[in-house]
């Protein structure tokens, strides 16, 4: 198996990118509505629409792509075990597992928000839309480096 993903490696590599991508403007979009959601009458129509908004784009774009993004980073580290003793992959990983755990944040918000909550506030919402793309960055250079 491990060999047979070696031959595909730049394919998984390059649909790897691909749901990197879906996935980040999913990560930066959903905080945005979140304001515009904090924004609605509660009750109207225009709240109804964020939480349809805000439902399909975690279930139709953000999950699966989280899902695709690590399950063809593993079968690249599968396909390229050397990468596990390298330094830079641990802090790359480190921060995917946070980028991640923003996501289960980012999901968890979705659900209160539906519920009719309004959890934190505009202005938090409109700071922690950064968080993603600034571990983003970090995880860009350090794969694309390889610093140490």
């Amino acid at each position: 198996m491990a060999d047979f993903l070696a031959g595909i490696y730049l394919w998984i590599k390059a649909l790897h990118i691909i749901a990197i991508i879906a996935w980040m403007a999913g990560m930066m979009y959903l905080p945005r509505l979140f304001v515009y959601h904090h924004q609605a009458e509660k009750g109207g129509e225009a709240e109804a629409m964020f939480v349809k908004m805000e439902r399909r784009l975690l279930k139709g774009i953000m999950n699966p792509s989280v899902a695709i993004v690590w399950v063809l980073g593993l079968s690249m580290l599968y396909a390229a075990p050397a990468t596990l003793s390298s330094g830079w992959f641990h802090v790359k990983l480190a921060s995917v597992v946070a980028i991640s755990a923003i996501h289960g944040f980012y999901a968890a918000s979705a659900r209160k928000f539906a519920a009719g909550e309004r959890p934190r506030s505009e202005k938090f919402w409109r700071i922690v839309n950064e968080a993603p793309f600034i571990l983003l960055i970090a995880v860009v250079f350090l794969a694309v480096v390889k610093p140490f």
